[in-house]
């Protein structure tokens, strides 16, 4: 039972679930993620998504099951490598998908609860038809964290810039790009080029140049639409206490834009674990895993709580 337990925790795969905190971006930029309502209504929002994100990897583990078993890592997961029964994973995966549903509708709100029913149903299409053709799937798994941002903003009913959509759009074109490129690193350590055929279709379609251009571009893009969206947010003016010491020239400080180094660090750093530690294949343990992309990201998230919670404060 323990280890009937432990398989279905694995197939959830709850180290994933790090991709679901971006339903908090919309509040946290907006200004308001600690009023109590809000704060609530996304953390309800990001439990539900953990839950439906979990059931879609069930149902995909279950479709891919006779692929994964030829893929060199792959072939570990429970239901590839039989130690999870797919009628077993079937009914957890119902029981989730069911479950979130009802959660929302009751708990949430009816637009959320659309929000769900569309990120599954581009789950299971990605599963069945979209993952095998070549660009759509990338495109695809980028759209997924467009939804979640969205899903956050229709939660806590806040607005979500379009800036920070176009910002959301660049950071996931270059995550699954990047997934893409360290796949087939891996794959063409382990296996022919026949092999990777048969672990995933799109991968011996896809050439290293196009993926290094594809990366190349919307790392670009990342930080280009994340400057433009820190310039559109930070505060026109400077607190009276700071005004008093800082010089004339800075009486409208764009603090916001302190944070684009970071970003650009964090983007060069994932670049780097793409191509020289031949890692990228699961954005959530490079993050969890690389000790200075993880540094930078929580550098990250304290300024900006800093600048958007703490320095109005200062006032």
């Amino acid at each position: 039972m323990i280890g009937t337990i432990y398989q279905i925790i694995r197939t959830a795969r709850p180290r994933q679930w790090i991709k679901n905190f971006s339903l908090f971006a919309a509040p946290l930029f907006f200004g308001n993620l600690f009023e109590h309502n809000i704060f609530i209504m996304t953390l309800r929002g990001f439990i539900v998504f953990c839950a439906i994100s979990s059931s879609a990897y069930f149902i995909n583990d279950i479709i891919d099951a006779p692929k994964d078993r030829v893929h060199p890592i792959k072939k570990n997961r429970p239901i590839a490598s039989g130690k999870l029964p797919q009628g077993l994973a079937w009914v957890v995966a119902f029981i989730l998908v069911l479950g979130s549903l009802a959660y929302s509708i009751f708990y949430i709100g009816s637009f959320f609860a659309l929000a769900i029913i569309g990120y599954i149903t581009i789950q299971i299409f990605y599963t069945l038809f979209i993952k095998n053709i070549i660009i759509l799937d990338s495109l695809t798994i980028a759209t997924l964290f467009v939804v979640r941002v969205f899903a956050g903003g229709l939660a806590s009913e806040t607005s979500v810039s379009s800036w920070l959509t176009l910002a959301t759009i660049g950071i996931s074109l270059l995550l699954a790009f990047g997934k893409r490129r360290s796949e087939k690193t891996i794959v063409a350590k382990y296996l022919s080029t026949a092999g990777a055929g048969q672990t995933r279709e799109t991968l011996k379609h896809y050439p290293d140049n196009l993926l290094d251009s594809m990366i190349s571009m919307s790392a670009a893009y990342s930080i280009i639409t994340y400057s433009l969206f820190v310039f559109q947010i930070s505060p026109d003016t400077a607190t009276p206490s700071l005004s008093s010491i800082l010089p004339s020239i800075l009486g409208s400080p764009k603090w916001m834009m302190l944070s684009i180094p970071i970003v650009i660090y964090g983007v060069a750093r994932y670049l780097y674990v793409i191509y020289e530690k031949n890692e990228g294949e699961s954005p959530d343990r490079v993050i969890l895993s690389d000790k200075p992309l993880l540094v930078s990201i929580v550098l990250w998230v304290f300024f900006v709580l800093g600048v958007i919670y703490l320095l109005p404060l200062a006032s």
